[in-house]
């Protein structure tokens, strides 16, 4: 009973969390529009703190198979904000005390290889 508590509240969490990203990604400061919060940042850095920090493990322990489940729901994750804001969340959870222009270089790489938006 207690692990299903538990894990109840991680999704509910989980849940309020990313309607708050949605919120930010939909009412995001002009400097963040469109690519323009990904211009400029260091990819082989974002690669680099991807790799370092592990992110795929903890993405396969939560999705399974190659972990890249995590980057296809519908919704999930639908602007470059909400995106910067997912990083942002993992690197708050996971207590990496990773820096802005680190956090915008890790949410590059993502754009690039995942999610492109347009």
């Amino acid at each position: 009973m207690i692990r299903f508590a538990s894990s109840l509240r991680r999704l509910r969490n989980g849940a309020l969390w990313l309607a708050a990203a949605a919120a930010v990604g939909a009412a995001a400061p002009a400097w963040s529009a469109g690519h323009g919060i990904f211009e400029g940042a260091d990819l082989a850095l974002g690669e680099r703190l991807i790799r370092e920090n592990q992110c795929d493990a903890c993405h396969i322990r939560r999705v399974g198979g190659n972990g890249h489940g995590i980057y296809n729901p519908k919704g999930r994750i639908s602007t470059p904000g909400a995106l910067r804001g997912m990083v942002e969340y993992c690197s708050t959870e996971l207590n990496l005390q990773l820096f802005p222009e680190e956090v915008t270089a890790v949410g590059a790489v993502l754009q690039r290889d995942h999610y492109r938006f347009k």
